[in-house]
């Protein structure tokens, strides 16, 4: 009995260790690669000189690459792939299916066509930004709204109205694309919705700072609440669970997220489906440990994949192809393995 005890001990250690060194190790070494190498010591000077006082001897591009350039984009992927993250584990408890990821309720159709339409018109890149986050809002308004007009299983209700409502906003972005100027504006279109964080500037993180902060927040404090939404409902309601408000402010703090997140990145997925799976193989279905583990994963693994696609290439690569390509495999050896740590 103590033996496993201590084991059981010795692999929280280890994997809270993984969980936190992962992402500050990969952090700091996202600084030094790129066109424009930076050595540790320049990446440190350059870093560390901001806040203290000291005479460094540093060319000015480096500070330039360190602190507009990378600083910006680095912490965009990780609030992203962290936001998805984060998402997706939330509503597969909520809505007690593996199968569920953060897209389900039409939030990142939602987002495309709204960011498809300011393209079309020229907007600036923060109007494109505000847009595709509102449309992401506004699309998940109309799913909730839809399945509210039926008294049937509201969970079943909600996923099939997000899937008539994402098609319906897929169809209008066809339209945006069709009406679009073929030598300029539909391939910023096109580029846009296969995801990058090339056009992120410190601006863009501010202004989803605020929706970020609230989703994170209180998804971490409902943990345990998450927890019991994963049983049935009549098990939630006697534990003192009003399971509807729940439910509802759960996919409220996931909206604010995932329209948050497609706003600056545009449409990547798998991310909100494999990463939480992959938290849950090394933590458990413990929605206190779940969300943490999968803010640390999918920070990491989209700042990975990201590193890679600006790098592999003299082009950069659009994150969704890449992230599909990682994703898809991976969940196939997840099901072949035979999936265990759902319940």
């Amino acid at each position: 009995m103590n033996r496993r005890i201590n084991r059981e001990t010795i692999r929280n250690i280890s994997s809270t260790t993984v969980l936190i060194a992962l992402p500050v190790i990969l952090f700091f070494g996202s600084f030094m690669i790129g066109r424009y190498p930076v050595s540790p010591l320049d990446v440190m000077l350059a870093i560390v000189s901001v806040f203290v006082p000291m005479e460094t001897n540093l060319d000015p591009t480096i500070y330039t690459v360190v602190w507009d350039i990378r600083l910006p984009r680095i912490i965009a992927a990780m609030i992203v792939g962290a936001a998805l993250s984060i998402s997706g584990a939330s509503f597969q408890g909520t809505f007690q299916n593996p199968l569920v990821s953060p897209d389900i309720l039409g939030v990142s159709s939602g987002a495309g066509f709204g960011a498809a339409i300011a393209i079309l018109f020229s907007f600036s890149m923060a109007m494109i930004q505000t847009t595709a986050f509102l449309f992401g809002l506004l699309a998940v308004f109309l799913t909730y709204f839809l399945s509210k007009r039926f008294k049937s299983n509201t969970i079943l209700m909600m996923v099939l109205g997000g899937i008539a409502i994402a098609a319906l906003f897929s169809a209008l972005i066809s339209c945006i694309k069709y009406l679009a100027d073929p030598d300029s504006k539909l391939p910023e279109i096109v580029y846009w919705l296969m995801g990058s964080l090339s056009a992120v500037e410190s601006s863009s993180i501010l202004m989803i700072a605020g929706p970020v902060l609230v989703g994170f927040t209180t998804l971490l404090l409902v943990g345990w609440r998450i927890n019991v939404l994963s049983m049935s409902d009549d098990e939630a309601r006697s534990l003192g669970i009003n399971t509807e408000k729940m439910r509802l402010l759960i996919i409220f703090c996931c909206t604010l997220l995932t329209a948050a997140a497609v706003s600056i990145s545009g449409i990547i997925g798998w991310v909100g489906l494999v990463i939480p799976h992959a938290a849950r193989m090394l933590v458990g279905p413990d929605h206190r440990k779940l969300l943490p583990a999968s803010i640390s994963l999918g920070a990491t693994f989209l700042l990975l994949v990201d590193d890679v696609c600006r790098t592999a290439t003299s082009i950069e690569i659009p994150l969704g192809i890449l992230t599909a390509i990682i994703g898809a495999p991976f969940f196939v050896y997840l099901l072949q393995k035979g999936y265990e740590g759902w319940s």
